[in-house]
């Protein structure tokens, strides 16, 4: 059977519209933003729930003094000063319960303030 140039054009324009398509569904989706509030002596939320493989953008704002959030399990550290947010990307590459702790000395309760992480597969 011999294709004649239109249908030719038109079998290669369905191939590419195909292809293309399958590039956009195939698209990564931005990083989920998760935010945390810190102050004395608490995060809130004190728990929260990441995906393991998947990109997130964590923001700590502080609402009274300097705090800060370090999450060993994945080797970030965020500082956030009174009023103002910081933010950190990464992807948990590993799931499990991981516990957070407040950086930055802010008081005698500053010892008891954890933020405890979940990865789930």
């Amino acid at each position: 059977m011999k294709l004649n140039l239109t249908s030719r054009i038109l079998i290669v324009a369905l191939f590419a519209t195909i292809s293309c398509a399958r590039l956009i569904s195939h698209a990564q989706e931005p990083p989920r933003r998760v935010e945390v509030v810190a102050k004395r002596f608490e995060f809130t939320p004190s728990e929260i729930t990441l995906k393991k493989g998947e990109p997130v953008i964590l923001v700590l704002t502080s609402k009274d003094v300097q705090h800060g959030l370090k999450l060993d399990a994945f080797n970030q550290i965020l500082i956030a000063k009174k009023g103002e947010s910081s933010q950190v990307e990464f992807t948990p590459g590993e799931a499990g319960t991981f516990v957070a702790q407040c950086a930055s000395f802010c008081g005698s309760g500053h010892g008891s303030m954890k933020l405890t992480v979940h990865v789930t597969e």
